[in-house]
């Protein structure tokens, strides 16, 4: 998922750590080398490591399944349920849908390698995108990714320059991306790619306005970083500073000066970055995002044949979809679970007849969700008992 201002996840650290896990237990050397950067309180290590735990997996399936079959329920219309047709086109579908989940996995490995530039191999990125993804699902949504990031990142001993490349650019990486796909949707499609309800500049609607307003958020997010990074990390810094002197928002102003640190040193490593680092890590990017939309399109088109099926349909389904997506960033369930299947009858509802979009909504989150967390329950506990061997080798 993409995150949420990151300046608010950085709150979640603190200048104190005298432990990277809660068993686990690392050389002195090592210990030196990850306090000069990121520093994640005991408190956050415990709520990231429990965060790993099987038994963490129910509760998001249990909430999402049973929104999901809820809104069948609410929304079940026989004469509309009989036009699903479970044929062998319906299953060729859902293996393009599954094509397209394999490949968006790939997508944000290889950039995971790019920015990685040679800390990790290929391997080791495909592992650590699963853990990622699997720790994101049982985290709400509102929580934000980088904690995790920074928490999977410091365990495999990366670089701390490198460390910073890869969660703030990624970051903005994604930002980037939201922020050119939106105007390009407008200027296609108009106002009506955000919402059903959304039809005009005087017709916005209750999720077009959240819309707008998490953008907004978005587009502040990504100019101040870019700005920073690339530009001024200096003047970042002492920006960040100053807004967090400010009365209401002190108590956020150690932690500010820290992510402005953090930000320099991704500015310096980042000096010197040939235009293909840039273009390939944006390039795969815009594959990943692509893929992860485009899976609700292939899904739509294998169950509900009814649908127009011409160009402007497909980008207006896809527009909708990134639009979703935006809104629901904000969850407080576990990977968005049971927003995210409520969001989808309300955002296609105009398009898809709610029984349908119903069912389409539970088999999207089923297999781009908790497909995650099903695999993910399954690499982790190897992922920990090899750091606890590594330990064990080292002492």
């Amino acid at each position: 998922m993409t995150e949420k201002p990151l300046i608010l996840a950085w709150a979640d650290f603190s200048k104190e750590k005298d432990n990277l896990i809660l068993s686990l237990e690392f050389n002195a050397d090592a210990v030196s080398r990850e306090k000069e950067i990121f520093d994640i309180n005991k408190g956050r290590q415990e709520e990231i490591f429990r965060s790993f735990r099987s038994s963490r997996v129910i509760a998001p399936i249990l909430l999402g399944i049973g929104v999901g079959f809820f809104m069948v329920y609410r929304n079940f219309d026989p004469t509309e349920f009989e036009k699903i047709r479970w044929t062998g086109t319906t299953l060729f579908w859902l293996g393009v849908a599954t094509f397209f989940l394999i490949i968006r996995h790939l997508f944000y490995t290889l950039r995971l390698f790019i920015l990685a530039d040679g800390a990790l191999s290929f391997r080791k990125c495909f592992e650590l995108l699963f853990i990622w993804e699997f720790s994101t699902a049982v985290t709400p949504t509102s929580a934000g990714g980088a904690a995790v990031a920074l928490f999977v990142l410091t365990l495999e001993k990366i670089p701390p320059a490198r460390t910073a490349v890869i969660v703030i650019y990624k970051v903005l990486l994604d930002s980037i991306f939201y922020l050119l796909l939106f105007p390009v949707l407008f200027l296609f499609l108009g106002f009506h790619f955000i919402s059903p309800e959304t039809t005009g500049i005087h017709h916005i609607g209750g999720l077009g306005y959240t819309f707008l307003t998490v953008y907004g958020l978005m587009a502040l997010q990504g100019g101040l970083m870019f700005y920073g990074v690339f530009f001024n990390p200096l003047g970042f810094k002492k920006l960040l500073h100053w807004i967090t002197s400010l009365p209401l928002l002190n108590r956020f102003n150690e932690k500010a000066n820290k992510f402005g640190e953090e930000v320099m040193i991704a500015s310096k490593a980042m000096k010197g970055k040939s235009w293909s680092f840039h273009y390939k890590a944006f390039a795969t990017t815009i594959a990943a995002w692509t893929c992860r939309f485009m899976m609700v399109n292939v899904l739509i088109y294998g169950i509900y044949s009814e649908m127009d099926h011409d160009l402007h349909t497909h980008a207006m389904v896809f527009g909708r979809v990134t639009s979703m997506y935006v809104v629901t960033l904000f969850a407080p369930s576990p990977g968005g679970a049971g927003f995210a299947e409520a969001a989808f009858v309300s955002f296609l509802s105009d398009y898809i007849p709610k029984t349908i979009a119903s069912v389409v909504g539970l088999v999207w989150r089923m297999m781009s969700h908790y497909t995650y967390l099903l695999l993910g329950a399954a690499i982790v506990p190897n992922w920990i008992r090899r750091l606890l061997l590594e330990r064990m080798s080292t002492k």
